[in-house]
């Protein structure tokens, strides 16, 4: 999907100390908890086609994985791509991702790919690392910050996406990741379908306005949405669909320019 050409606002900024600390607590989390899966239970299904929990937590590695392995390398000579482009060009890199996470789950135990993202985050992303610095990423060079922004992504849904395989393991996710994630994937909308006339409230974390249309100034706004952080992500990731989430009561929408079925999900 060919990025949205439109005027944005300033970008949102975002803390990466704090996101440092919250994607190595997290991957952490999932390691300790991978590491106790029993044979069956990494065999399980997961909602992402036909991938197992295993090929699933693979993937977690090979996510987080690209952190270490970027700061390994020299530095580009700038960061080219904006953050909210990213979410438009993921789609493109998917099937060589799913290749790639196959032969990575045959290539060695889970413990030891965790043991090598561990050690790797341990080595190149140290506390006070300029969030500035560029990094290449796999669509183009970003800065660690904006990198770390999108690894929050996909350690909140990859979580999410183990929790759902595996009801019982009720793994949590970092306040920190979980507040980029929403704000990220919300100014995202706002990217796609610019406008003033929709509010999309994700309390505690994001208001965006978006969609075409007259503009609210004052007073409760004529078309709303209202949703959970958690859902909002499943919405924007393609994890559960618009009607279900409005049919499970997961989402409130009122106005006529309230359904964001055509505009979702957001990213692959």
């Amino acid at each position: 999907m060919v990025p949205p050409k439109t005027p944005r606002k300033r970008a949102r900024s975002y803390d990466s100390e704090k996101l440092r600390t919250a994607v190595l607590a997290q991957f952490a989390a999932v390691r300790e908890v991978v590491g106790a899966l029993t044979p069956d239970q990494l065999a399980a299904p997961t909602r992402l086609g036909d991938w197992t929990v295993r090929e699933l937590a693979a993937h977690i590695t090979m996510a987080v994985g690209m952190l270490p392995r970027g700061l390994a390398e020299p530095a580009p000579p700038r960061a080219d791509l904006a953050l909210l482009d990213y979410p438009f060009l993921t789609a493109p890199a998917a099937p060589a991702i799913a290749a790639g996470v196959r032969d990575l789950a045959d290539s060695a135990p889970l413990s030891e790919l965790y043991a090598r993202g561990a050690d790797g985050l341990d080595t190149y992303l140290t506390a006070g690392i300029d969030g500035g610095r560029p990094v290449q990423h796999r669509v183009g060079a970003m800065t660690l910050t904006d990198v770390l922004v999108t690894r929050a992504v996909e350690l909140v849904v990859h979580t999410d996406d183990l929790n759902d395989a595996l009801p019982a393991l009720a793994l949590p996710v970092e306040r920190q990741l979980l507040a980029a994630a929403t704000r990220f994937l919300a100014d995202a909308l706002a990217a796609k379908a610019p406008g003033g006339s929709t509010e999309v409230r994700i309390p505690p974390f994001a208001v965006v306005q978006c969609v075409e249309g007259p503009r609210h100034t004052r007073g409760t706004p004529p078309n709303v949405v209202e949703t959970d952080p958690l859902t909002w992500i499943r919405l924007a990731t393609g994890r559960t669909s618009w009607k279900t989430a409005l049919d499970d009561a997961l989402v409130s929408a009122s106005g006529e320019r309230a359904d964001l079925a055509d505009l979702l999900p957001i990213m692959a």
